[in-house]
């Protein structure tokens, strides 16, 4: 039965300095995520305010802290997917009442040992927002989303990489990030461009999409905003300190030195217009 758990939530204080190195990266990928997902359904036609979603969502998560639910409340992802299924507010009704009683009956672990056979859901829902990225958007943005992936290909990629070699009964560590290089796995190059994937791809998209509309001054920001992050580790970096990736974070400030520059420059910058775009995208490659 869920009852208060006050005593075992501020017992937890003494371990606060532990707590935070996970709390504060996973704060800030919960709050990038639900941004995320409500600008998502807006794209698909449903407007929500976002201060009341990010507030209903910290305070139901508070609520189940308080009764002893270690798992936080979030706004879940693929919502024109859903929409497009023809789920409504029913179906969000109907699967809370469901989880409610698999809980209750203890057999969410017979279910998660099923889990694959949901995977087509998933793979489904995953082509619509993949999709979405690149309708809702300008054309000359696709670059852009294109840079924003790469870090959470990167990621995937090395926890396939991680759980192949723990099957293994071995590591990279173990194995050396020379051997590996020396057969095409850049395993620690995927590591630094997949830590912290959810800011990362935030940064990099940002940065090409305002290099694109020639927005120099606006890249510069988001660079330099990288820089930063990434030297208290929340990017590229598995866990949060000081100076966690220097090297990275010195190749941000350098590009956010040179946008700079480029936005001081005397040149003239001109954005295609979308009758350009249209040409440019009906051109055959050469």
């Amino acid at each position: 039965m869920p009852i208060p758990a006050i005593g075992h939530v501020f017992s937890g204080f003494e371990f606060l300095g532990v707590i935070l190195v996970t709390a504060i990266p996973f704060g800030i990928y919960d709050l990038v995520e639900a941004m995320d997902n409500v600008e998502s359904a807006e794209a698909a036609g449903d407007a929500y305010p976002t201060t009341r979603v990010l507030t209903a969502d910290g305070v139901v998560s508070l609520i189940g802290c308080l009764m002893g639910n270690p798992f936080i409340n979030a706004v879940y992802i693929g919502h024109p997917g859903w929409k497009a299924m023809g789920g409504r507010i029913g179906y969000s009704a109907a699967t809370g009442i469901m989880v409610i009683v698999l809980s209750w009956f203890g057999i969410i672990s017979v279910l998660l040992a099923l889990v694959v056979a949901i995977s087509p859901i998933l793979l489904y829902i995953g082509m619509l927002i993949g999709a979405q990225a690149f309708q809702t958007t300008p054309i000359a943005h696709a670059p852009a989303i294109v840079l924003a992936l790469t870090p959470h290909l990167a990621a995937w990629c090395k926890t396939l990489m991680d759980g192949a070699l723990g099957a293994a009964g071995t590591n990279a560590a173990a194995i050396g990030f020379d051997k590996l290089g020396q057969v095409g796995v850049l395993y620690h190059g995927l590591e630094v461009l997949g830590g912290g994937s959810i800011l990362t791809g935030l940064i990099l998209g940002a940065v090409g999409v305002f290099v694109i509309e020639k927005k120099f001054a606006e890249a510069s920001a988001f660079a330099l905003s990288g820089a930063v992050l990434t030297f208290f580790g929340f990017m590229h970096g598995e866990s949060v300190g000081f100076a966690v990736t220097p090297t990275v974070a010195i190749a941000y400030a350098i590009v956010a030195a040179f946008l700079f520059g480029l936005s001081r420059s005397p040149a003239t910058w001109t954005v295609p217009q979308p009758s350009e775009e249209r040409a440019i995208a009906a051109s055959p490659a050469e």
